[in-house]
C-alpha cells in the first residue's frame, strides 16, 4: 500500500511540473533543496486559493480586517515571541551519507512501519518507560526533549531485526539529536552586532500583534475582532521531500482573532473557526470531508502558551498531515510585547472602562500546502485519461476556446473573437494544436473545467459545442450566452 502511495505521489509531482504547477527551485543550477517555484497553472491556483479565502474570511465578514506586514522585523520581536530561544527543531545527521533531517519526522515514519507482534514485544519489554510506550501506541514524539528523542532514537537502532536505518543509504549509524533553529537571520546595513540584527519572519502572526495597538487606534473595530493577513514567512526547516508540503519559503493565511475572556466564551469561539474551516476547505475547495480529520495536540506537543490545539488534517499519499493549526493561544503574545517594548496593548471597554488584554483563537494555515492537498485530491487516473478535477473556482483556467480545425481561417477566427470576449470576465486559453482529442486531455490534465469547440456548424447557428470535464458530456450551446452560462455554473 506504502508503494501504491508513493507512487500516487510521483505521479502528481511529475504532472506539476509537465503541466507548469511546480517546479524545483534554481533547476538549471542543480537545484536548491526545499524551495520551488511556481509555473503558469501554479500562480494561477493559488491566486485563486488567496482570494477565495480572503473572499470567505476577510471580505465576507464584518468582524475581520486586513494586514500587510513587513517580511523582515526587528531582532526584539521574535525574542519576545519566543522564537529566538525556542523556535527549533530536533535534527539528526546520518554519519553514512550525511543526510539531515528531523529526528521527529525519521522516528515517526519508522514507528509507522512496525508491525503488531513487534509493537507488542516493545510495550512489554519497556512497560516502565512512559515516554517510549506512548511513542508506541501514538506514533508521535514530537514536543518531546532532544534527550527523550535520543533515547527513543538508541532503542530503535538497537533493535535486532529491525533497526531503525537512514531512509537514503540504508546504514544505521547516526549523531546526536540536537537542536536546529528555524529562523532566518539577516544582517541589515553596514553596521555589525545586536543593531544591524533582524530576522526574516517565521509566521506572519507577529506582524499582527506589533500591529494590534495601530489597527485598534486607526480603525473603527471593537472586541471581539480579528486581523489577517496573507503573506510569505520563511523557516530553516529540514524536510522529508514531499513537494511543497513544506518548504522554507511558504504563503501563510494567519488569522488572529481578539476578544475579552470575560465577555466572549473562548470554547465556542474555537467551535466556531472549526467549522468555518471545514466548510472552507470541503465546500468551496471542494475537497473531499471523507479525507479530512480534526486532532487534537496532545499536552508534550502542545506549544506552552497554548490552551488548546488542533490541526485540520489531511489524507496525503504519505499519510494524515497538518493542513491547518487551530490553537487559543491566551493573551500570552500581546502579553510579551508589553514587557518587551514597554507599551501599553490594553484595550479599554467603552462601557464599563475596565482595561483588557484581549486572548487570541488562531486559524493558520500554510497556502501553499492547500495548493497540493487540491492537486492530490482532484488528482483522478481514468481509463483513458488522468484529469485534475480542480473546484471550477480554483481552477487557473475556467474555459479553453479550441478551433476545430487550426488550418481553417474563418475557424481560427471566429475562436479568436470568442476567445477575446470572454478573457475580459475569465481566465481563459487558445489552442489550436493538434487533433481535439490531445487538446481535450490537455486541459484535463490542468483542470479546466470547460473546452469550447468552434466548428462550421458554429458559423452558420452562431453556435459552440461546451464540453464538461469531469462528465465529457457535449452541449450545444448560444455564442451569445456563453459568458452567462458559464457564469451560471461558477455560482
Amino acid at each position: 500500500m506504502a508503494e501504491k502511495k508513493n507512487d500516487v505521489m510521483d505521479k502528481i509531482v511529475s504532472l506539476s511540473k509537465r503541466r507548469g504547477f511546480i517546479y524545483p527551485g534554481s533547476e538549471i543550477y542543480g537545484g536548491l533543496a526545499n524551495t520551488y517555484d511556481y509555473g503558469p497553472m501554479g500562480t494561477e491556483l493559488l491566486r485563486n486559493i488567496k482570494d477565495l479565502w480572503w473572499k470567505y474570511f476577510v471580505q465576507w465578514r464584518s468582524d475581520i480586517v486586513g494586514l500587510d506586514s513587513g517580511i523582515v522585523s526587528h531582532h526584539k520581536v521574535w525574542e519576545a515571541s519566543g522564537h529566538v530561544a525556542g523556535f527549533a527543531d530536533a535534527m539528526i545527521d546520518c554519519k553514512n551519507c550525511k543526510a539531515r533531517m528531523r529526528a521527529d519526522h525519521l522516528l515517526e515514519n519508522y514507528l509507522e512501519t512496525l508491525d503488531s507482534q513487534t509493537r507488542d514485544t516493545l510495550l512489554e519489554e519497556h512497560a516502565s518507560n512512559n515516554e517510549f510506550v506512548d511513542a508506541l501506541k501514538s506514533g508521535k514524539v514530537e514536543g518531546l526533549s532532544t534527550a527523550s528523542l535520543g533515547k527513543i532514537r538508541e532503542l530503535l537502532s538497537n533493535l535486532p531485526k529491525k533497526p531503525l536505518r537512514c531512509p537514503n543509504c540504508g546504514k544505521n549509524d547516526w549523531t546526536a539529536i540536537r537542536k536546529f533553529n528555524q529562523l532566518f537571520p539577516v544582517q541589515l546595513g553596514i553596521v555589525e552586532g545586536e543593531g544591524g540584527m533582524a530576522y526574516l519572519r517565521g509566521e506572519t502572526a507577529q506582524g499582527i500583534f506589533i500591529n494590534f495597538r495601530n489597527v485598534i487606534d486607526s480603525s473603527r473595530v471593537k472586541l471581539p475582532f480579528g486581523i489577517a493577513q496573507i503573506g510569505k514567512a520563511f523557516r530553516n526547516e529540514i524536510t522529508p521531500g514531499n513537494s511543497v508540503f513544506r518548504t522554507i519559503e511558504f504563503e501563510a493565511g494567519e488569522i488572529e482573532y481578539f476578544f475579552d475572556p470575560k465577555e466572549t466564551d473562548w470554547e465556542e469561539q474555537f467551535e466556531k473557526w472549526q467549522n468555518a474551516m471545514w466548510e472552507f476547505v470541503t465546500k468551496y475547495l471542494g475537497v473531499s470531508a471523507e479525507n479530512l480529520r480534526w486532532r487534537a495536540h496532545t499536552d508534550a506537543e502542545r506549544s506552552f502558551y497554548s490552551k488548546k490545539t488542533e490541526d485540520l488534517e489531511y489524507n496525503f499519499p504519505f499519510g494524515f498531515k497538518e493542513l491547518w493549526g487551530l490553537a487559543y493561544r491566551t493573551d500570552y503574545d500581546l502579553s510579551q510585547h508589553m514587557n518587551f517594548a514597554k507599551k501599553d496593548l490594553a484595550v479599554t471597554d467603552p462601557q464599563t472602562g475596565n482595561k483588557v488584554v484581549p486572548h487570541v483563537i488562531e486559524p493558520a494555515v500554510g497556502l501553499t500546502r492547500l495548493l497540493l492537498m487540491t492537486l492530490v485530491d482532484a488528482y483522478t487516473e481514468e481509463e483513458n485519461r488522468t484529469v485534475l478535477k480542480l473546484h471550477p473556482k480554483i481552477a487557473p483556467y475556467k474555459v479553453a476556446i479550441f478551433p476545430l480545425l487550426a488550418n481553417k481561417e474563418h475557424l481560427v477566427e471566429k475562436a479568436r473573437g470568442i476567445y477575446d470576449e470572454l478573457k475580459k470576465e475569465f481566465m481563459v486559453t487558445f489552442d489550436a494544436r493538434g487533433n481535439i482529442g490531445k487538446r481535450y486531455l490537455a486541459q484535463d490534465e490542468i483542470g479546466t473545467p470547460w473546452c469550447v469547440t468552434v466548428d462550421f456548424d458554429s458559423l452558420e447557428d452562431e453556435q459552440v459545442t461546451v464540453r464538461d470535464r469531469d462528465t465529457t458530456k457535449q452541449e450545444r450551446v448560444a455564442i451569445a450566452e456563453l459568458a452567462s452560462y458559464i457564469h451560471d455554473k461558477l455560482k
